[in-house]
């Protein structure tokens, strides 16, 4: 086949196809991340006089970096509903933004200060078997995405931006209603009211309502209920599960430690690590260590106490209580010696108890705090 105008041979059609397919893996996975690495860069404020002194001299500017992901590697099936549990700080918003196409992972050229040339291993990131940075308004197509911030708009209504939002992805809210009506009803009677006037629960459940207008296939919540109160935090999960029903890949990070039991897999972030992926309850089971509770007057002192003993291993405050583990393995299982290690630092009304494990104890362990 040639073009008429200039003589150029043209190629098939045919060869054209695969620009517009996505990159073939498992259909089971819906997320696919490897070797994801993320490095911020900053600069400390100099004074106007010293840059242009700089400049004169051909000194550079000295470059601060701070890591935030340091090779993240998981996988999301389709229909689950994924957790990434960690503190603030851990690297969880991070993460989203770079899923969700609004921020670039590290390249090659980011990364030669601290990696030799030949070990470097280009990151992988797909959606929908997409990859985030040549597909990437493909993604923001079948994504739906509810940032840490309410960030709908405050002088609009409840309708108005409802209907806002449907508009973007070309289609309407009747199209759709279908999707959000177990989470519009409980907001449809304030309809009329601007955004900025809603309370926190119902602030998330619009919020929700906007990012599943579109029909997405895959739905990223960073910290949904952080600062919802509980009740509303429950009715936010049941409507997650509902949601999983319909085969919606969720992705949904919490710095809550007991939400993680309402996750299908969880994976735990520390300082932008990964240190654990698996079920909660299979992560619970890891832990093979005997786990005490202890009780009594003076919590803090108990603490202070028990971490200067040498066969303590772990001793952390957990609400009116701290949870202890033992070093030495024929120590563990027997309460009698703290007890009366205990009692000879002056605790008289202490209670010992071996406890089952959470996934806060867990994380615990895992991140060696």
């Amino acid at each position: 086949m040639v073009n008429k105008l200039f003589g150029i041979p043209l190629r098939s059609p045919s060869l054209y196809v695969d620009v517009e397919k996505p990159i073939q893996h498992s259909e089971m996975k819906s997320i696919v991340v490897k070797n994801l690495f993320k490095t911020y860069y900053h600069q400390k404020f100099v004074p106007p006089p010293i840059k242009i002194y700089r400049r004169i001299k051909g000194i550079k500017a000295i470059q601060h970096s701070f890591q935030a992901l340091k090779n993240i590697n998981f996988e999301v099936q389709k229909g689950e509903i994924f957790g990434i549990i960690g503190p603030d700080g851990a690297g969880k918003t991070t993460l989203f933004r770079i899923l969700t196409t609004l921020l670039l992972p590290d390249s090659k050229s980011d990364r030669h200060c601290e990696f030799d040339s030949q070990s470097y291993t280009k990151s992988t990131i797909l959606i929908e078997n997409y990859d985030i940075i040549k597909d990437f308004q493909k993604i923001r197509n079948i994504s739906g995405y509810m940032p840490g911030k309410f960030s709908l708009y405050m002088d609009l209504t409840v309708e108005e931006n409802l209907n806002f939002f449907a508009t973007l992805f070309n289609t309407t809210v009747k199209e759709n209603y279908h999707l959000i009506k177990d989470i519009y009803q409980h907001i449809e009677p304030f309809k009329d009211r601007k955004a900025g006037a809603l309370s926190g629960g119902m602030k998330q459940k619009l919020a929700l309502s906007c990012a599943l207008i579109h029909k997405p296939k895959v739905l990223f919540l960073d910290e949904p209920t952080t600062g919802v109160d509980p009740v509303s935090r429950k009715e936010f999960w049941e409507m997650l599960h509902r949601l999983k029903e319909q085969k919606i890949t969720i992705l949904v990070s919490t710095p809550y430690m007991d939400e993680a039991s309402l996750c299908d897999r969880i994976a735990l972030i520390n300082k932008g690590e990964f240190i654990g992926i698996d079920s909660p309850k299979n992560i619970i089971t890891n832990f093979t260590d005997t786990l005490y509770s202890v009780e009594g007057d003076n919590m803090y002192q108990i603490l202070l106490d028990l971490r200067r003993n040498e066969m303590v291993k772990t001793c952390f405050a957990f609400g009116d209580t701290v949870h202890v583990t033992l070093n030495d393995v024929k120590m563990r299982g027997c309460d009698d010696a703290m007890m009366k290690y205990l009692f000879e630092c002056g605790h008289l009304n202490c209670i010992v108890k071996i406890i089952e494990p959470s996934i806060e104890d867990c994380y615990m362990k895992l991140s060696d705090l």
